[in-house]
């Protein structure tokens, strides 16, 4: 497999996202516990319906959804940046919005208390941003690739938010050549637009580039699309149907490493 350069997916790629937002839910809930008493495990599940139905009802969901923002990242987003006028729009509906958020999901679970609710919308963001967790083989596949190929970052989300998960980890900034935010592009993942502009900034032809990510949605959907080699990360064993297929799929990021050799 003669490469010149790897592009990477950020979240549950490299960043193992998904624990620290299931961890950041854990604490904030037993939070909530300790102060009234409700069942931790149900009060997620309750929070993260209502935060999903709250997000799709917004004007902006087909911006973030075009984006690729979640409704998850919306419970400790600031949208401070992006030139679009829709993040203006979530700037001033994200408080509100994790407010709602906590305090819908508490009611479900019969306690009314918006004092609490609003006190949770805090306390998530904080719990998030103080996990910043690395995949335990992340720094060792990126030594091996680092000076043998060009290797860009591309993800999709809010730019003050990627910027944020980033600053987290600052050992991960310098193996990068560029970096990519799909909301500072204007286009996220798939959309073969941003994966044509991350090969032009490579300088690279579609053949000698590779994708690297956990979604089949979005990062092999993309990749398939220009004709980029797709390598699908499947940690967890899920499965697909054959609607969007990989080129390679791996379950350990350093399998990466075997095929790019072979």
């Amino acid at each position: 497999m003669a490469k010149q350069a790897v592009l990477f997916d950020l979240d549950d790629t490299l960043l193992w996202d998904d624990r620290s937002v299931k961890e950041a839910f854990a604490a904030t809930c037993q939070a909530a516990a300790d102060a009234v008493g409700v069942d931790p495990a149900a009060l997620e599940e309750a929070v993260r319906r209502e935060a999903r139905a709250l997000y799709e009802s917004y004007e902006t969901f087909p911006f973030t959804k075009m984006i690729g923002i979640n409704p998850f990242e919306g419970l400790w987003a600031n949208f401070l940046e992006g030139e679009q006028d829709e993040f203006r729009k979530l700037e001033k509906l994200a408080p509100g919005y994790r407010k709602a958020a906590w305090t819908q999901g508490l009611q479900v679970l019969g306690i009314h208390d918006e004092e609490l609710g609003a006190k949770l919308a805090e306390q998530f963001p904080a719990e998030r941003r103080s996990r910043p967790i690395v995949y335990e083989e992340t720094f060792r596949v990126l030594d091996a690739l680092k000076g043998k190929y060009k290797l860009l970052l591309l993800t999709n989300g809010s730019p003050d938010l990627q910027r944020e998960k980033l600053a987290g980890v600052p050992e991960l900034l310098p193996y990068f050549d560029h970096i990519i935010i799909s909301g500072e592009f204007g286009e996220g993942k798939p959309a073969s637009a941003i994966f044509k502009h991350a090969l032009d900034r490579l300088g690279v032809e579609t053949d000698h580039g590779i994708m690297v990510g956990d979604k089949l949605t979005t990062d092999i959907l993309g990749a398939n699309t220009i004709g980029m080699t797709s390598v699908w990360i499947n940690r967890h064993g899920a499965t697909r149907t054959d609607e969007i297929v990989p080129a390679y799929e791996i379950k350990h990021l350093e399998e990466l490493l075997q095929l790019l050799d072979s």
